[in-house]
């Protein structure tokens, strides 16, 4: 009885067992059909944003101009610069043309490739140094500082040689010591990226020492000095043009013709007495210190600049023209007045150098220069010219500047220039803030 029933329930569950697995796999295969259902869906939607964020890209290129290939330094970043803002505008214009589909994201990436196909700022500013032509904004107001050292020594022997080696005579040691702080103020308008107009006027503040061996005795041992300064006072203002004539291309480099006038409104060297010292007969200084040379000026001059990537080449020939002036007094002695003219000697000034843009912020530049000025003459009234002594010059600098990009509009350029003769200063350094407006 026992193993009878136990066979029914065999069979029994024999019979049931298929049935519950037949019903069971269908189940499992609805499912798993419709997990890949919903993940076919989830794709679909994905590719169709992706086919709406790609065609909303397509739109902006083609309805975005033409940009310069990225970042190259050949097109000149003046031009550039002022295209940037325009660009990004119609970035954005474009993806909210297109009906938002991607939201943000086109809107980015339209304002990304309007900031690609710019250079970098410091490249921009680079240029605006180089070339004197400052295209970054309609309107600049620059403020700068300079300081420059001049020291210079002579040896005077006054008498003659004995037995071909003893000197016979008064020996006189003679040194100055000049240091000159300038306070520039410029204003530049650009008009269209062609013409440039620009005023500027300089501050200056003088402090001389002079220094000279000898003393009443003639003993090369005693040394005097004597110290004379000048305050701050306006120097020569002058005013300058500049033309953009030629735009850098593959064979051709930038070039800016410009033409200067300075005014003589500082205090000119002219008439101004020299006083013997009481502690030394050898050692005579002025009653005060010119600010400015007396004499209106005209300086034509043009500057090139010429990308060869990753550099930048730059340079610049002047000339300048002192016009002859008159002045009620020329003499430089005391108790003497005698009036007369004055011919500055002309002068031209070569300069070329080479740059390099550190990155996006910062750019170095290192150049020479050099100016070379004929003699000033001298006529008393019912006089001839005569030609003055050594005051003629060459004067050769070495310079090693920088351009820091602190903001989109401000813009800090540090220079220091190294003097390579004697007639120029020992060094000079600079530190100037333009702002474009």
């Amino acid at each position: 009885m026992y193993r009878s029933v136990s066979l029914r329930a065999a069979v029994c569950l024999s019979t049931l067992l298929p049935a519950a697995m037949l019903q069971a796999a269908p189940d499992a295969d609805v499912e798993a059909l419709k997990r890949e259902l919903l993940e076919l869906r989830q794709r679909y939607e994905q590719q169709q944003q992706a086919l709406a964020v790609l065609e909303q890209r397509v739109r902006q290129v083609e309805e975005t101009p033409a940009a310069p290939p990225p970042k190259r330094l050949a097109k000149s970043p003046s031009d550039m610069k002022g295209n940037r803002v325009a660009g990004a505008a119609t970035g954005t214009g474009a993806a909210a043309a297109s009906g938002g589909a991607a939201g943000g994201s086109g809107a980015s990436y339209g304002q990304s490739l309007a900031d690609d196909s710019q250079p970098a700022q410091s490249v921009s500013n680079l240029y605006d140094e180089a070339s004197g032509f400052f295209g970054g904004g309609k309107f600049s107001f620059e403020t700068g500082v300079t300081y420059s050292r001049y020291d210079t020594r002579q040896l005077i022997l006054n008498g003659f040689l004995a037995l071909d080696s003893i000197f016979l005579g008064n020996i006189n040691l003679d040194r100055i010591k000049a240091d000159t702080w300038t306070l520039d103020l410029t204003g530049r308008y650009n008009f269209d990226n062609r013409w440039q107009f620009d005023l500027n006027v300089p501050v200056v503040y003088r402090e001389s020492t002079y220094q000279s061996g000898g003393g009443n005795q003639g003993a090369a041992g005693v040394t005097t000095e004597e110290t004379v300064t000048k305050d701050p006072t306006i120097g020569d203002v002058n005013f300058g043009i500049a033309y953009k004539f030629l735009d850098e291309s593959v064979n051709t480099p930038d070039a800016v013709v410009t033409l200067r006038v300075k005014a003589p409104t500082g205090k000119d060297p002219f008439g101004i007495k020299l006083r013997q010292t009481d502690a030394n007969s050898n050692l005579f200084v002025p009653d005060t210190l010119p600010t400015g040379n007396g004499v209106w000026s005209i300086t034509p001059g043009i500057s090139l600049v010429k990308t060869f990537d990753p550099a930048v080449l730059f340079g610049s020939l002047s000339y300048t023209h002192n016009l002859e002036e008159s002045f009620d007094d020329i003499s430089s002695t005391v108790n003497q007045k005698n009036p007369g003219k004055v011919r500055i000697g002309d002068s031209f000034q070569i300069g070329a150098g080479i740059a390099f843009a550190l990155n996006e912020k910062m750019s170095m530049s290192f150049s020479v220069s050099d100016l070379v000025q004929r003699k000033s003459k001298l006529k008393q009234d019912g006089g001839d010219w005569e030609s003055v002594v050594s005051s003629d010059a060459n004067a050769g600098y070495f310079n090693v500047g920088m351009t820091i990009a602190a903001t989109d509009n401000l813009t800090i350029v540090p220079n220091l220039s190294i003097g390579m003769t004697d007639d120029a200063p020992d060094f000079s350094f600079s530190l100037k803030f333009p702002y474009y407006f």
